[in-house]
């Protein structure tokens, strides 16, 4: 979306917002939800479907009829042939300071969790990619400057061999990421993560194997048990045997917003997830 708002302030082009305001019952996003429309383009979603649909048509009539602002109460039901069942209230306004609307994304983009993705190889490259979707600060780190390639927009690439000052930097609440091309740099990072015990997710690549043999060693410069049992190893084990990179970084992306960014959502069990 940044990117959106800095490209469209430069060229000068007529933005709308659509928010919900009030969303009640079943509806496919909830209040405070919002979309940016060009007369061409978009940006987020208040939602698929018919109510999606008519409010960016409604939005790009502001933006070449004139008008600043209305407002929409609608019902998702057999008027609009959607069979959700609750009803949004919508605003609808021309943007028009694009420098505070810049801030605002920002100020959001800053208050979003933080994960820190150490290893840029084959499965750290196909997760960068993969977690760059999801409502969060990814920042991903390795000493080898040419095996990033293409950095996804947004993610802050970090060449640096430096993970202790990476690590100490991390807020409270954080999560770490670990999958290095050497076994002892994750039993350093993995370590001084859970040693922390502040952060909402350390997970780390790997076999059932080099967990117990991590844990042993884990044990051994007095990690507490309860401590360690936190950590995610093997990571996004759901259950399919398919090592490919682009297969391991859907799953674990997946374990990600379940675990670390889900509200309310039940750990998944023990026995099938780590």
């Amino acid at each position: 979306m940044l990117e959106a708002i800095r490209r469209w302030r430069d060229a000068g082009e007529a933005v709308a917002r659509i928010t919900i305001l009030v969303a009640k019952g079943s509806t496919p996003r909830e209040a405070g939800a919002y979309m940016l429309v060009t007369s061409r383009e978009q940006v987020g979603t208040i939602g698929g479907g018919r109510l999606e649909w008519d409010c960016m048509a409604e939005a790009r009539t502001v933006l070449t009829e004139g008008g600043e602002r209305l407002e929409r109460h609608i019902p998702l039901g057999p008027a609009i042939n959607q069979c959700c069942g609750g009803a949004v209230t919508v605003s609808i306004e021309r943007v028009v300071d694009m420098a505070a609307l810049e801030r605002e994304v920002w100020k959001e983009r800053e208050g979003l969790p933080q994960l820190i993705l150490f290893g840029a190889g084959h499965v750290g490259r196909a997760l960068a990619k993969s977690l760059a979707l999801l409502p969060l600060q990814l920042i991903w780190v390795d000493a080898r400057e040419d095996e990033f390639g293409p950095v996804p927009p947004a993610v802050d690439a970090q060449v640096t061999s430096d993970w202790e000052s990476i690590l100490d930097a991390t807020p409270a609440g954080s999560g770490i990421l670990v999958l290095t091309q050497s076994h002892t740099l994750d039993a350093l990072i993995t370590g001084a993560a859970l040693a922390r015990n502040d952060l909402r997710y350390v997970g780390m690549i790997g076999s059932r194997t080099k967990r117990k043999r991590f844990e042993s060693a884990f044990r051994a410069i007095d990690i507490p048990q309860e401590q360690i049992d936190k950590l995610v190893c093997p990571i996004g084990d759901f259950g399919v045997r398919d090592k490919r990179p682009e297969m391991i970084a859907a799953f674990v992306t997946a374990e990600i917003a379940a675990r670390f960014l889900g509200e309310g959502v039940s750990p998944v069990d023990r026995e099938s997830s780590v």
